[in-house]
């Protein structure tokens, strides 16, 4: 009998392919969130057309409709991926630090650096769901704080009703540092955020 020459499908060529798509999408969102950031830095992110966006990025309208609805969730996806390169590199402690974690100084670093977009972004006409992300990492550390650290300061309260008072001071903090005139060292403003974060009085 003669030996079968029916094609098997190899399925690590399935895996190949879906890689160099994932890579390709990644590729495609991150030229448009690196266009999103350049332009709300040089403050014509509001202003900017769809065609001005991709032109940038060096995409076509196809591509930006494919990954984003609307230009606020772009810019916020470009706000968390310049926040998670900022502190690359540390590794992420299973419970809140003794003392000011230099991620802290890393994080209000890169603050500092992009002062004026942050000023924007966090001000009365700024973004709300910037805002929202921003505070929403600020709460999950602030849940960690509180419980690694075993405080009875809140105790009757809800965890995540204490988490969300602690994050919104920490921000309420930030947006006050990037106001002031002149600007406190970065190392000053993560000490500020430190101490919020960590709980009233009583320092992990």
């Amino acid at each position: 009998m003669a030996e079968s020459t029916e094609h098997r499908s190899d399925p690590h060529d399935d895996e190949r392919v879906d890689e160099r798509v994932d890579a390709r999408v990644e590729r495609t969102r991150r030229a448009l969130q690196q266009a999103a950031l350049e332009l709300a830095r040089a403050g014509r992110f509001d202003t900017a057309t769809v065609a001005e966006i991709t032109e940038a990025a060096g995409v076509n309208r196809s591509s930006y409709y494919q990954h984003y609805d609307d230009r606020d969730t772009l810019l916020a996806d470009a706000i968390d991926a310049a926040e998670v390169e900022a502190v690359a590199g540390f590794p992420h402690p299973t419970r809140v630090p003794d003392r000011l974690p230099p991620e802290m100084i890393a994080f209000l670093a890169h603050f500092d650096a992009d002062a004026d977009l942050y000023r924007r972004l966090l001000g009365e006409r700024g973004s709300p769901i910037v805002a929202a992300r921003i505070r929403e990492r600020f709460q999950q550390q602030a849940r960690e704080g509180v419980v690694s650290s075993g405080t009875t300061a809140f105790e009757g309260m809800p965890i995540d009703i204490v988490a969300a008072g602690i994050a919104g001071s920490c921000l309420a903090v930030v947006h006050a540092w990037l106001e002031l005139d002149p600007r406190p060292s970065v190392e000053t403003a993560a000490e500020w955020v430190w101490r919020t974060l960590v709980g009233p009085g009583e320092p992990l």
